[in-house]
């Protein structure tokens, strides 16, 4: 699905319009996705919903939903901005014929009937500003907010208790919260650059119309969205044709993934190879390996040092071994040999989990990289042949990423279209830049770089960003903070070479392979809540991730 600027919204409905799809056409139709989509959450008969109408069309689309959860059963009042007169307007018209009270705020100059319609509301709907305005708030916007806001601050401090029970299992109280319904986004939010006043209310739910704007995807304005639902409203597909960013969806992931036939074995499915793990770093490796066999690998062989095999296959039943030389504990240059020798049976190789960034590391990564030095047979003094190592395709995580941004012009030693999969840390140390740089526009430096070094970024973080070399960038559409914690970029980078390794296209499978991160993150979440999800808990969930995206 696009993802558009405010300017690229703007033209989109502008075009709809000419073409015949009127705004007024589209303004219905957005007010009732709107009270549609909050019906399909809530039971609305007998509900108090509180309406703020804005002065422009954004105001109309919450007229709009107004009518139709008035009409479903819904006790509905309006609170306007600007007062609208029901003989040349019609939506406030309609309303009028329902009797639905509507106050406009000149009427209330000091907006305590609004603070009081607040205080009884069970849903509160913000349609007061849409796409096209920007912080700071001013004027009777900024008043109105600011009441309500006061009021829900107030109503979600409990009072003292008549009593207080002791032990056993606490039980979720009674929500005092009225349950917040944004029209677009929240007013005061910066729909392009996710600035947000601090007067805005965070919302539950979202519904915005045709598709998603940026801004709903940069903080600090992403975290007021809530839950972020995209309401067809009849624009023609074509009249995006151009927009150049799009979010995952799983219709998207479903068309990628590999088929999976009944007559199938191992071979099938793809072998993939994961070289990772010190003597310091075991879980990285059985992470990485644990999440490739769940993606759906047919073979999966962990690399790792000798010294360490024991601990990470205690851990990981399912993979096979490739035993490495090392240095105490982690890989020296003649694993080089090895690898040379065995890689080339493998359709995907992921590099970097838990390799630790030990000179004798170092060493190792720029021989794989740089080749093998030979002396031809039979001549004394003949200069050394460089032999390169025929590598499969590369995904190349942590450690690997830290080793490769101390190389000079490392882009160039990897082969096209390897998988880069940074943390923003990381992605500063591969630029030499700082994290401010990478984060001020995450999706543009993404793209910037993909081209620049000729590989896949998977710049992660919430609303991960996955860039190919070619312009293509998408955005993965999860922020989810039981992800932030030690191990879970190990997963990810499994579930990426797994899917590298059954044959999928590297921008797909990194694309894909975050999705499956992030879904399975989300059903983590479900589970056990938003702290003390670890990232072994993520494995065992991506067959049911791949489950839910293949029986849509």
């Amino acid at each position: 699905m696009k993802v558009v600027t405010v300017e690229q919204m703007r033209a989109i409905e502008k075009a709809s319009d000419a073409a015949g799809h009127t705004y007024a056409a589209m303004m219905e139709r957005a007010g009732r996705a709107v009270a549609q989509v909050l019906m399909a959450r809530q039971d609305v008969r007998k509900k108090r919903i509180l309406v703020l109408v804005g002065p422009g069309n954004n105001g109309g689309d919450g007229l709009v939903a107004a009518r139709y959860l008035a009409q479903a059963g819904a006790e509905v009042a309006c609170y306007l901005t600007r007062a609208r007169d029901p003989q040349s307007d019609e939506n406030s018209r309609r309303l009028q014929e329902l009797s639905v009270f509507c106050l406009p705020a000149d009427g209330d100059p000091d907006t305590r009937r609004l603070q009081q319609m607040a205080a009884r509301a069970d849903i509160i709907i913000d349609a007061l500003l849409g796409t096209g305005a920007t912080p700071p708030l001013k004027g009777v916007i900024a008043e109105v907010l600011q009441a309500v806001g006061q009021v829900i601050r107030q109503r979600a401090t409990p009072p003292p208790p008549e009593w207080a029970r002791i032990g056993g299992v606490p039980e979720s109280p009674a929500p005092r919260r009225p349950w917040i319904v944004a029209v677009d986004g929240p007013s005061g939010m910066d729909f392009d650059t996710g600035a947000l006043d601090e007067a805005a209310l965070p919302a539950n739910l979202t519904v915005t119309f045709a598709y998603p704007k940026r801004g709903h995807f940069r903080f600090p304005g992403a975290a007021a969205v809530g839950e972020l639902v995209v309401a067809n409203i009849g624009t023609d597909p074509a009249l995006a044709a151009d927009v150049d960013l799009e979010v995952v969806t799983p219709e998207m992931v479903r068309e990628w993934l590999p088929p999976r036939p009944p007559d199938a074995h191992k071979g099938t499915f793809g072998r993939a190879l994961i070289v990772a793990g010190s003597a310091n770093y075991t879980g990285a490796a059985r992470l990485a390996g644990a999440a490739a066999v769940r993606a759906g690998a047919g073979l999966v062989t962990v690399a790792l040092p000798a010294s360490i095999h024991s601990a990470v296959a205690a851990g990981l039943s399912e993979a096979t071994y490739l035993l490495l030389p090392h240095e105490l504990g982690v890989l020296a240059e003649p694993a080089v040999e090895v690898l040379a020798e065995h890689g080339k049976q493998y359709d995907a190789m992921l590099l970097g989990p838990g390799l630790s960034q030990e000179k004798e590391t170092a060493e190792f990564l720029d021989i794989l990289l740089r080749g093998l030095e030979r002396r031809p047979v039979g001549f004394l003094r003949a200069e050394s042949i460089i032999q390169p190592i025929p590598l499969p395709p590369l995904v190349v995580d942590a450690d690997g990423l830290n080793l490769l941004a101390k190389m000079d012009g490392w882009p160039s030693r990897l082969p096209p279209n390897t998988i880069l999969t940074p943390h923003p840390g990381e992605m500063a140390r591969l630029a030499r830049c700082s994290v401010a740089d990478v984060q001020a526009d995450r999706v543009e430096f993404a793209r910037q770089k993909a081209r620049e070094w000729g590989h896949i970024v998977v710049l992660k973080g919430a609303f991960t960003v996955v860039a190919a070399p070619d312009g293509r960038v998408v955005l993965e559409p999860f922020a989810n903070p039981a992800l932030a914690t030690g191990g879970t970029g190990d997963v990810l980078a499994g579930i990426i070479v797994a899917l590298r390794a059954q044959g999928m296209g590297p921008f797909e499978a990194a694309a894909a392979g975050a999705y499956l991160h992030g879904l399975s993150g989300e059903l983590a979440r479900q589970r056990l809540g938003s702290a003390g999800v670890a990232a072994g808990d993520l494995p065992p969930l991506i067959p049911e991730a791949l489950k839910r995206i293949r029986d849509l």
